[in-house]
């Protein structure tokens, strides 16, 4: 079930995430259901704050990015319970521009560290405790963030966030147009 995105001004977006029970029997309908939203918003993550959900659940499918990064192939995965345990704060930082399906059509630049070590449930409940670099650290820095009620535009300078407010403003008034479903908060 296509579930819908909750844009910038919800509050659900500020809450810091809950645990997950892994004996939750809704689990893996819920994940199929952020797979499917994912997949019709054509976005490469998806937190659950961002379907309404404070729980610490998130997807990531980087196989649209194949092209770029063949050895994202395949790449789908579910997180649970997930974590940043730390930043590798001796390997170098990076800027990229970053957009989110909760702020539909804004991109800011953002520096994140290249590496991080995380803590994780997968799909099955097998527990994963490793380090991330690249292009999926990346991700899972924006999605995790959204685990503790931070959004990317959180990590912009004092300078663009003043520039972009009017537009953040907007899309907390439900003024923007997206081609996915959303849920934005009540004018």
């Amino acid at each position: 079930m296509i579930l819908p995105i909750y844009t910038y001004g919800q509050p659900v977006l500020r809450k810091v995430a809950q645990e997950v029970a892994v004996d939750d029997p809704t689990l893996k309908t819920f994940i199929a259901d952020m797979y499917e939203t994912l997949d019709a918003a054509e976005g490469v993550g998806l937190a659950a704050p961002q379907v309404g959900k404070a729980l610490r659940v998130v997807v990531i499918d980087l196989d649209v990015l194949k092209d770029d990064f063949p050895e994202y192939a395949g790449f789908r995965h579910a997180y649970i319970n997930a974590h940043i345990v730390e930043y590798d704060e001796k390997s170098k930082k990076a800027t990229l521009d970053e957009g989110c399906l909760s702020i539909p059509g804004l991109h800011e630049s953002v520096t994140r560290p290249t590496r991080i070590h995380v803590t994780y449930l997968d799909e099955d409940l097998n527990p994963h405790d490793e380090w991330v670099e690249g292009y999926l650290a990346r991700v899972m820095q924006h999605e995790f963030d959204h685990l503790e009620g931070v959004m990317y535009v959180d990590r912009v300078s004092a300078f663009r966030k003043q520039m972009i407010n009017s537009k953040l403003r907007g899309i907390a008034q439900g003024k923007f147009r997206c081609p996915y479903r959303v849920k934005a908060p009540r004018r």
